[in-house]
């Protein structure tokens, strides 16, 4: 059993689907006044019916007030770390300092290959990511002549900037050891989904990520551990999630409707919370 003490937040997954992009936008207006923390949206630009994801986080940002905003996750082989760090600081600032940024090494390569993307192995889409992560802080450092020289990755005398308002977490996509020990070492969190790990995999998963933290000097405590769920999830599981497998963090699928907004607020999310605080 893990319990890392951090506060229950709950935010809600939208899909970035083309065909009602007013109807997006009403709900993720929705869920800033009801007050979910955070909004998610998956990143797949191969897929034809979706929206491209900067853009429509973007609008959500331009639109909404408190709700922070984030790729969930990024597809790393489709978005260039330098670019993306300028895009995620830009943002930042134009939010008021509301963006966090999930990061994926990426997946379906076929796919990625087909918009023009590269094709890589397990082993070099980890290390690709963790060559991204340091070029993605250099960029938001705003030092001037910044040089990297990586393997997948080059900056060669950029101008950096500009800094984000606040300090943008990465939150990493991760399942196997090599990535869970990356989000130890050098991420801000952890954003798994439920289905594709169960809850015995979150404590390992929590265990590996804290023992690279802790070897790497820093505090496990600090780590955000957030996970994609549904909304048929009991509070009872909630509970569990957060204080037997150290989840803090719920982003909600299913609840892409006005109704189901305002259920999951009003109904799951202060029991959940209230559960929680008599479980501590």
């Amino acid at each position: 059993m893990v319990d890392y003490g951090q506060p229950v937040r709950f935010g809600v997954f939208l899909t970035p689907d083309a065909t009602q992009p007013s109807r997006l936008l009403e709900l993720a207006i929705l869920a800033d006044e009801l007050g979910f923390e955070l909004i998610g949206v998956q990143d797949h630009p191969y897929q034809r019916r979706f929206l491209d994801t900067w853009t429509l986080l973007t609008a959500i940002a331009m639109r909404t007030k408190t709700v922070q905003v984030f790729p969930d996750v990024a597809n790393l082989p489709l978005r260039p770390p330098a670019i993306l760090a300028k895009a995620a600081a830009s943002l930042d600032l134009l939010s008021g300092g509301r963006l966090g940024l999930g990061l994926g090494a990426g997946g379906a390569w076929e796919a990625i290959k087909a918009i023009g993307g590269p094709v890589r192995t397990p082993g070099e889409s980890v290390s690709a990511l963790e060559e991204a992560i340091q070029v993605i802080r250099l960029m938001w450092s705003g030092e001037r002549g910044v040089r990297f020289d990586g393997k997948f990755y080059q900056l060669a005398g950029v101008q950096t900037g500009p800094k984000p308002m606040h300090p943008i977490g990465i939150w990493l996509g991760a399942y196997r050891p090599r990535m869970l020990s990356l989000v130890g070492r050098l991420a801000d969190g952890w954003v798994p989904s439920l289905g594709y790990v169960q809850p015995a995999d979150l404590l390992e998963g929590n265990r590996r990520i804290d023992e690279a933290a802790a070897a790497a000097g820093r505090e496990p405590r600090a780590i955000r551990r957030l996970l994609n769920a549904g909304a048929d999830v009991p509070v009872e599981m909630f509970t569990s999630l957060t204080v037997e497998q150290g989840m803090d963090t719920y982003v909600i699928g299913g609840i892409e409707d006005p109704e189901a907004l305002r259920w999951f607020a009003t109904d799951v999310v202060p029991a959940v919370r209230e559960a929680v605080a008599r479980a501590r």
